[in-house]
């Protein structure tokens, strides 16, 4: 029988529902599941109500479940909001002193882990539950631990083995229908959080300087990236604003290090007059936006696909940029380093769309991420300048790239301004030259289109495509295959590039479709509207969500065969 179980952890922000979740990845991940896990929690410090739900399956799986198989409730409140969604003959794990509710086991987590030593040690109680009604043998939950726990003192490690211990006991007579055998094989791939592959990919692509402030749900990437701080070349400075975070960022750029920030929707907007400040001094930077729901505050630990329109468009008048947005860890890794490399070659900005539901998210990644051997650099200096007295930082040339020399690294005189300018840098306010630069800047268009990767496709000659962008990727293919087991020939298309438009490959991939469905996370089809403008074509409907949470694939499957 093939394993696909949900299970969700439950409880108040400040339980430890993450813990048990990781302990139960890892724990999963070394007998050689695939697993898959959201994190889901309001913004707030202790109270609310959040949960963790982790997909465990023998075959790849890169979307949440609807379907919940085990229910851990370390409050009453979970057991109120989430019993509705387990499955006939499903299981609630319920702690003792949140109350007695009808259908739910009591299990007495935290005096468990009282008697072990710690009553902090509930959750490690919960996760040996958890392992024990999976079938898990004890070893591999202690294996677990000691790598979790052994670089702190052997007290630690000891009452955390004892807790999930008596977390086994607890549950010993219970039985479970989704329970597994257990093999001893070769650890599945590495677990990973969007956002880390993110902060990987920036290193890959030899980010030297980072400069952020905190901000949900992008605080993950830079944190992950300052983690790094001790083992590669990159500096990782917390601004006092947003504003000081670009400018930051822009300073580094200008003098030759590859950097980067990393911020939110609101943050973003703060950054609108510093990314116009980076396209008119042609500084290459790369800003990650990781968006959630607004306008404003909105919901600030949620997930939404709202920034793309934002993206493309924002500070004032017109310039070249590229815009992003991978959907797994493995394109995020290699959609940043390309990021960082063709802002410097085009010297432009380059933006990466990320979200909330794909920072937080834990995904396994089977295949090594590749750091290129060497990195392109495409900066000059007085031995490529036939005459460095006579340096023009914005040169004119037929493809809009001008040489572009570092401050005080040599003869050339490298002078820039915010205002419009000569090609020396200079301000300068005739028409003459305003057109002249601006047309320069545009020129740079034509190669930026061809470096741009067309969207990928799944079954793309089926009658009916779904077509999405970003995080969606993995529930959009589910869904595809869902249909297709229920008789529909569906298919989809995915992008990761956005812009430059590849307006060619994507016109003769939907020009002869009968059906086309955007899906995305947003209230207007934002992706679809860019088609639409960019192609001439239209899209026949679209599933669209926008509560905050990411889709299911049954949601996407649910609303295709409403409009078919």
């Amino acid at each position: 029988m093939p394993i696909d179980i949900s299970i969700k952890i439950g409880g108040e922000a400040g339980q430890g529902i993450q813990t048990v979740g990781h302990l139960l990845a890892l724990a999963c991940r070394q007998a050689g599941m695939y697993v898959m896990a959201v994190n889901d929690f309001e913004s707030r410090i202790r109270g609310g109500h959040s949960f963790f739900q982790i997909r465990i399956s023998d075959r790849p799986v890169q979307a949440p479940d609807h379907r919940i198989h085990l229910l851990v409730a370390l409050d009453e409140k979970t057991v109120q909001i989430h019993a509705a969604e387990l499955v006939s003959g499903g299981t609630i794990l319920m702690e003792q002193k949140a109350g007695s509710v009808q259908g739910a086991a009591p299990v007495p987590f935290v005096e468990l882990a009282g008697e072990a030593g710690a009553r902090i040690t509930s959750n490690t109680v919960a996760a040996g539950a958890c392992l024990a009604l999976l079938g898990a043998p004890f070893a591999i939950m202690k294996r677990i631990l000691a790598g979790q726990f052994g670089g702190k003192s052997g007290e630690i490690l000891e009452k955390n083995i004892k807790a999930a211990e008596l977390g086994f006991a607890a549950v010993r007579e219970m039985a479970f229908k989704w329970a597994f055998n257990w093999k001893e094989i070769r650890p599945r791939g590495v677990l990973m959080e969007g956002s880390k592959a993110v902060a990987l990919g920036a290193l890959a692509g030899d980010c030297r300087v980072g400069a952020f402030y905190p901000m949900s749900p992008a605080t993950g990437i830079m944190t992950h990236l300052a983690s790094l701080a001790g083992d590669c070349p990159v500096v990782v400075e917390q601004a006092e604003d947003e504003i000081a975070a670009v400018n930051i960022v822009i300073g580094a750029a200008f003098a030759g290090a590859r950097a980067m920030t990393a911020t939110s929707g609101g943050g973003f907007a703060l950054m609108t007059e510093g990314l116009g400040l980076a396209a008119i001094t042609e500084t290459p930077i790369v800003i990650v936006n990781a968006q959630r729901p607004g306008p404003a505050t909105g919901l600030p630990t949620r997930t939404a696909q709202a920034d793309l329109h934002f993206a493309i468009r924002a500070s004032q008048d017109e310039f070249p940029r590229f815009v992003f947005s991978p959907g797994t860890p493995e394109e995020a890794y290699a959609v940043t380093a390309r990021a960082f490399n063709l802002s410097e070659k085009y010297q432009v900005p380059a933006i990466v769309l990320v979200d909330q539901y794909f920072n937080d998210s834990l995904f396994t990644v089977e295949h090594d991420l590749a750091a290129p051997r060497e990195i392109e650099r495409f900066i000059v200096g007085d031995k490529d300048i036939k005459d460095p007295a006579a340096y023009r930082r914005f040169a004119a040339t037929p493809s809009g790239i001008s040489p572009r020399a570092l401050p005080c690294m040599g003869k050339a005189l490298v002078v820039v301004s915010s205002d419009e300018h000569r090609e020396d840098g200079h301000i300068s306010e005739t028409s003459t030259d305003r057109i002249h630069m601006v047309d320069k800047r545009q020129a740079k268009w034509p190669a930026m289109m061809a470096e741009m990767q067309p969207p990928r496709g799944y079954h793309e000659d089926g009658d009916c495509l779904l077509v999405g962008w970003g995080s969606t990727r993995g529930a959009i293919r589910e869904a595809v295959d869902q249909l297709r087991e229920g008789g529909l020939a569906a298919g989809s298309l995915h992008f990761t590039d956005l812009w430059p438009f590849p307006d060619s490959s994507v016109k003769s991939l939907l020009q002869k479709k009968k059906k086309i469905f955007m899906v995305e996370q947003n209230t207007t089809a934002q992706l679809g509207q860019l088609i639409r403008q960019q192609t001439g074509l239209n899209f026949s409907g679209a599933i669209l969500k926008y509560d905050g949470r990411p889709f299911y694939p049954i949601e996407i499957v649910e609303g295709i065969q409403k409009k078919m």
